[in-house]
């Protein structure tokens, strides 16, 4: 019997890849500034869920009715830019690189 390496090549990211959970968060859940979260954005996840909350109160003069969508259509694009991505561009661009914005 063959023995098999399980260690970690260069080529292929670690188990700790969060690629598809911070994606489908930042689809589903991207206004809250969940998928932010689940990478250690903590600042750029206050951001996000602070002018969604912020937008509640604005929409008595319609103001929030359109800043309520802001952090929605963000976390939207950010998920499918997560899920694009290969596992290996998502973990040196977004666990490794620490890059915050799309």
């Amino acid at each position: 019997m063959e023995n098999q390496n399980t260690t970690h090549t260069p080529n292929t990211p670690p188990v700790e890849n969060k690629k598809l959970l911070a994606g489908l968060l930042g689809i589903f859940l991207g206004g809250l500034g969940a998928h932010k979260f689940v990478l250690g954005y903590t600042r750029e996840g206050l951001i996000l869920l602070g002018i969604f909350l912020i937008s509640f109160p604005l929409m008595c003069v319609f103001i929030g009715a359109f800043t309520m969508y802001i952090p929605i259509i963000i976390g939207l694009i950010e998920g499918v830019i997560y899920i694009t991505k290969t596992d290996e561009e998502f973990y040196q661009t977004y666990q490794v690189g620490k890059k915050p914005w799309f």
